[in-house]
């Protein structure tokens, strides 16, 4: 949802900051790194229950992981490794977050919460892996109510009120799998529509392959009758060799038999 709607305006916002920090020594691939270790520090910090130093390391590891694509614009080095380094970076950094968050509530007085957040990062995954999966064989699976963007701010509501914790999680696994079967969805009817493109284009095909056999054989007749018009048959210069050559044995052949019976 956040891509759909809110990624042009963020990118609007975040792009002179991306050119500021263009002419300092920054990359875009240290900002992915300065993001992950925030996020695995935030991630320690949640594991001990230390929930508002986990929600300041949290947003400070987001900033990293809004600038790091605008300054690879900037500076021009935008690439497919760039994008699976953050594509990896991101599942990281949830690894670590719902992860501290399942170690919190294993230590809890409630530890059967601790499958909560390891639900929500399994449905996290499953979303990643749909978006990767369908892009790779060249379908769209973008979208949904539930992205990163989305997960986060919820995470991060839930660590300010802590009270509200486990009903956020709750909230974020449910709209986490509304947002899984919405990509099958998506992707499912994508591939049903290009599965439907290439029978009609197959029987299409079949379909001329069929009346071209049922008019082939009529069509080299005409073809033969006019190429045959148009180039009468002519003996070869060997032919013509060889009955001339068979004449003139004939020839000497009667000539000696008659003179051997004068």
């Amino acid at each position: 949802m956040f891509d759909g709607h809110l990624r042009t305006e963020v990118d609007k916002r975040t792009g002179p900051i991306g050119a500021a920090l263009a002419k300092t020594p920054l990359s875009a691939d240290s900002l992915t790194i300065i993001g992950i270790v925030f996020s695995i520090i935030a991630g320690i910090f949640i594991a001990q229950g230390e929930f508002g130093f986990g929600l300041v390391l949290l947003v400070f590891g987001g900033i990293p992981d809004l600038l790091d694509g605008p300054l690879a614009k900037v500076k021009g080095t935008s690439s497919k490794r760039g994008a699976f380094f953050d594509s990896f970076s991101d599942r990281v950094s949830d690894l670590f977050l719902f992860g501290g968050l399942g170690w919190y509530f294993s230590h809890s007085n409630r530890p059967e919460l601790a499958v909560l957040p390891f639900a929500v990062y399994g449905a996290a995954s499953l979303i990643s892996y749909q978006r990767a999966k369908a892009e790779s064989l060249g379908f769209n699976a973008k979208g949904g109510i539930m992205e990163r963007a989305e997960r986060l701010v919820l995470l991060g509501f839930g660590l300010l009120f802590s009270s509200l914790l486990v009903p956020i999680l709750w909230i974020t696994l449910v709209l986490s799998a509304v947002t899984v079967i919405q990509r099958f969805v998506k992707v499912w009817s994508q591939a049903s529509s290009s599965m439907a493109r290439a029978g009609q284009i197959s029987r299409r095909s079949h379909g001329g392959a069929s009346s071209l056999v049922v008019q082939s054989p009529e069509f080299f007749r005409q073809r033969t009758r006019s190429y045959r018009v148009s180039h009468p048959r002519r003996k070869s210069s060997a032919r013509s060799s060889s009955s001339s050559f068979s004449r003139w044995l004939e020839q000497r052949g009667s000539r000696s038999f008659r003179e051997r019976n004068r």
